[in-house]
């Protein structure tokens, strides 16, 4: 049976007991009241010695004026019930519509259910979020494997140009040409590790762990310290212990990213990266600055897009390709961290993570 149907005989059914009960009540009043047999006033009117069975009467007159009351009632609570059971579901059924639209991928869909709120409003309005959440996933999900297409399309049309060359043209030095090849494998190899990184963080399948941010910004820091002098870019650490729960590794590649565009992405020299580690109000807090130009807050709001790398500000022997931070914004958000970029007053910009903290003295 349909919920309506269900509805609507419950409706109905309450309604009956209702109605017997209360005729029952009315009935034990009359029982109560009322004498079994009463002294006609005249006895002539009445064969016998005069006694009218009041009761047995009353009964007869009852009984079937009370059939009809509950047949009205049962065909009034049918109908009732039937009428006000759709008018109750009638924002169910607008859910469901939504719900068929979406399941065939109509994403742009919206319940915008009126009236005042109640259970049904808020579970529209949710299924309403909901559906805006997913419409923008998915069309960033698009844009990035276009992208990523795109990407991935070109280091191949590179190599096979290269191939055509050294088809055609024989006596061209082969040296070269591997040369050329190597680099343009190795750029198409480091994408493709970068699209499974964050696929496998995205996914959120990885193992948790405690980890300090203060060692893991050493360390990256200490690794990244040649990069840095090539570049003429001083670092400073700073901070105390930090500890938060979640994988080393990809914390590890987010510190990593975040100190690697610091540095590329500065001055032509004499530029500096400062790194802080530190637990503010519950949350674990890296926050890594650095000097540069002057950035607009439209400019750092697309910073984390997928393939935005800003070619006018960085060195093209470190173009990298263009997912640094879209990587750092995917391992934040598995944390369940938050991400912030700010642009400098002075220049540069200042990223910020948190992430949930932990008491450093916790059991594993």
């Amino acid at each position: 049976m349909s919920v309506r149907l269900k509805l609507t005989l419950s409706y109905a059914g309450f309604l009956m007991v209702a109605g017997a009960l209360l005729l029952a009540a009315v009935w034990l009043f009359l029982l109560r009241y009322v004498p079994d047999r009463a002294m006609l006033i005249n006895p002539d009117d009445m064969p016998g010695n005069g006694v009218f069975p009041v009761r047995s009467a009353l009964l007869d007159v009852f009984a079937p004026r009370a059939a009809a009351v509950l047949a009205f009632l049962l065909v009034f609570g049918l109908v009732g019930g039937w009428v006000l059971a759709g008018r109750m579901l009638a924002p169910l059924t607008r859910i469901t519509e939504a719900t068929r639209l979406a399941t065939n991928g109509s994403l742009s869909h919206r319940i915008r259910l009126p009236g005042r709120k109640d259970e049904f409003r808020e579970l529209a309005d949710a299924f309403d979020t909901m559906l805006v959440r997913l419409e923008a996933h998915v069309a960033e999900q698009q844009r990035f494997a276009a992208n990523a297409s795109h990407e991935l399309r070109t280091p191949l049309a590179i190599s096979k140009a290269l191939l055509d060359v050294a088809r055609t043209d024989p006596n061209r030095d082969t040296g070269e040409l591997i040369d050329r090849l190597h680099a343009v494998n190795t750029r198409a190899i480091a994408l493709t590790e970068t699209l499974l990184l964050l696929s496998r963080a995205d996914q959120r399948s990885f193992t948790r762990d405690h980890v300090d941010l203060s060692l893991l910004a050493e360390e990256c820091t200490e690794t990244l310290l040649p990069l840095a002098e090539k570049h003429g870019v001083t670092i400073e650490t700073s901070g105390d212990i930090t500890p938060t729960i979640g994988s080393p590794a990809l914390l590890l590649q987010l510190t990593t990213n975040l100190v690697h565009n610091a540095i590329v992405h500065n001055l032509p020299e004499q530029g500096t990266v400062w790194v802080h580690t530190g637990v503010h109000s519950k949350t674990a807090v890296l926050t890594v600055e650095n000097t540069g130009e002057q950035l607009t807050p439209q400019q750092v709001s697309t910073l984390t897009e997928p393939f935005q790398r800003g070619t006018e500000r960085i060195h093209t022997d470190q173009a990298g390709v263009g997912l640094g931070l879209t990587i750092v914004r995917t391992i934040t958000h598995a944390h369940d961290g938050t991400l912030t970029l700010t642009p400098r007053p002075a220049g540069g910009i200042r990223i910020t993570v948190e992430l949930p903290a932990i008491s450093p003295h916790t059991d594993r």
